[in-house]
């Protein structure tokens, strides 16, 4: 007799209660999971490929001519791959299909794919990377493109980072597209010097010195690299030089630079319209006396040496967009009462001392801090040594005015010139002045108070390089030294503001806080706020 059917229900937990069981203490369920199910369920699928078990697919993969076959399984290939998977499980042919054809890729190519398919493995070099990462991101596979692309930005270099840029560009791969301007941007100096970059077109080239992110010490640097990229093919390439130097910052390359250019570089000589040009920039920047505009690129404040029981060899800089310090290479020796300045994109610091318990010695070097490199390199010495020495940049060279050794103070003044890295003296200030406040302006170095050994100044002076001569300012109307924050009675709050227009000097707010020894510095960057409180000292310098 037959049973009459009936209909399967899904099992509920309330079906078990009708089947007797021995008494167990507790309650609750066993929550059971094993971690190398999934891994052992693919080695499992790759023996089945192996073996040609359960396969459902044939590829054909055809590449000039020549056929490789793979019996695959689609679920495998769908499951690593937005592409099959669309392809798999949509409304396509190859949806129901047990061959699929490929065209136009290397069979070693797609057979690492599939591999990786199966295994979660795969390993790529210098010969096959392009080809296995144009096939990863052709199929949709992430994990191989990643891979790949992590490969590449590890081995870039100036010499193949702009093919690079641009295969990745061609293959639609944003991530490593990205990471080689970048590496551009970083080494644009060492990259212009490499046969790829006169490859670039004058449109490629125009939007890579458009950018305000690169990365260089000087604007000549930019410059020269476009006239190196014209002189590769003069007569194919000039007629393009005057757009490529629209981009360059011109107000930002050094007036001496620019002058010696307008005078011998010869791909000027022969564009008369980009000479031009140029010659009423040199007359802008040299009738209104205009300092060089910033260089590209995030502005940071430098805080080298200072004293703090000891003297001090570290080095930060503060970050005004991320309001951030970072710690940077400390420079060879510990050093306080330095100068320091920056000149073409480089911070060089001037003389000082070691000051400590065992030691106390008066400083004669020039040290160069590279911030491409972060490294610290030596200049040739000062004819003397300076402590407490004030340091201004006027027409590319470097002067160190004043300072002390021993109990000797100094009214000389040396000028540093960095073509010939020689210091030479010239003519010394009216008096001699130990921790006095040095600036440049319109082309002149400006000198104010400062200190003896026995007095501190009010007075001011002016040295003209053209002229080598010192000339007399209005007095100030508070005596100032140590930068101009200390007199006889104690730390000024107070603030003078000098204009060469008028020769006058006028008051202005006062700070919050008296302070002697500080530094300043200049930024066009936005500031987010108050900068990190900072310990100072007299014989600290930023």
């Amino acid at each position: 007799m037959n049973c009459p059917s009936r209909k399967k229900r899904p099992t509920r937990d309330s079906d078990f209660s009708a089947i007797a069981v021995p008494s167990m203490h507790g309650s609750g369920y066993l929550d059971y999971s094993v971690e190398t199910h999934a891994s052992r369920s693919l080695e499992v699928m790759e023996e089945f490929r192996r073996q040609e078990m359960l396969c459902d697919l044939v590829l054909h993969v055809t590449y000039k001519e020549r056929t490789v076959d793979f019996k695959v399984h689609k679920v495998v290939l769908a499951s690593c791959s937005p592409y099959f998977r669309a392809m798999f499980t949509s409304s396509f042919k190859e949806c129901s299909a047990s061959e699929v054809t490929l065209r136009d890729v290397c069979p070693q190519v797609v057979g690492r794919l599939i591999d990786f398919a199966y295994t979660s493995h795969i390993t790529v070099g210098e010969k096959c990377v392009l080809h296995v990462l144009m096939a990863a991101m052709r199929y949709q596979m992430e994990d191989v493109a990643k891979a790949c692309c992590d490969f590449l930005t590890k081995h870039l270099e100036p010499a193949n980072v702009i093919g690079i840029a641009r295969f990745a560009e061609e293959i639609g791969c944003t991530e490593l597209h990205q990471r080689s301007r970048e590496y551009i941007n970083t080494h644009f100096s060492e990259v212009t010097k490499e046969e790829e970059f006169f490859s670039l077109s004058h449109c490629q080239l125009l939007e890579l010195i458009s950018q305000d992110s690169l990365k260089v010490l000087c604007e000549s640097e930019v410059y020269k690299a476009c006239t190196d990229w014209v002189r590769w093919d003069m007569e194919g390439r000039a007629p393009y030089l005057h757009a490529l130097l629209n981009a360059v910052h011109i107000y930002a390359l050094p007036p001496k630079f620019l002058k010696n250019q307008l005078q011998s570089c010869p791909i000027l000589s022969k564009a008369n319209s980009c000479k031009d040009f140029l010659s009423k920039i040199f007359q802008d920047m040299t009738l209104r006396k205009l300092a060089p505009a910033p260089n590209r690129g995030t502005q940071l404040i430098y805080v080298a040496g200072g004293y703090r029981q000891h003297s001090l060899a570290s080095m930060e800089a503060y970050d005004p967009r991320r309001n951030v310090w970072l710690k940077l290479a400390d420079m060879g020796s510990a050093c306080s009462g330095l100068g320091a300045c920056a000149l073409f994109g480089l911070l060089y610091t001037v003389g000082g001392r070691n000051l400590s318990l065992q030691n106390n010695t008066e400083s004669s070097a020039l040290c160069c801090y590279n911030p491409m490199t972060n490294q610290w390199s030596q200049r040739a010495s000062l004819n003397i040594p300076r402590n407490r020495v004030g340091v201004g940049v006027v027409d590319g060279c470097i002067y160190a005015v004043g300072g002390s050794q021993g109990s000797t103070h100094h009214n000389t003044v040396e000028r540093w010139d960095p073509e010939s890295n020689r210091w030479s003296l010239v003519c010394p200030m009216s008096v001699a002045r130990l921790g006095a406040g040095v600036a440049a302006c319109g082309g002149a170095l400006y000198v104010v108070g400062g200190y003896d050994g026995q007095n501190r100044w009010n007075t001011a002076e002016k040295y003209q390089s053209d002229t080598n001569t010192w000339h007399q300012l209005a007095p100030m109307s508070t005596i100032r030294s140590g930068l101009g924050g200390f007199n006889q009675l104690g730390f000024l709050a107070s603030v003078e503001c000098y204009c060469p227009e008028r020769n006058e000097w006028m008051c202005v707010t006062d700070m919050p806080v008296g302070r002697s020894g500080m530094g300043v510095a200049v930024t066009m960057e936005p500031c987010p706020g108050s900068l990190p409180e900072q310990e100072e000292d007299e014989d600290g310098a930023t």
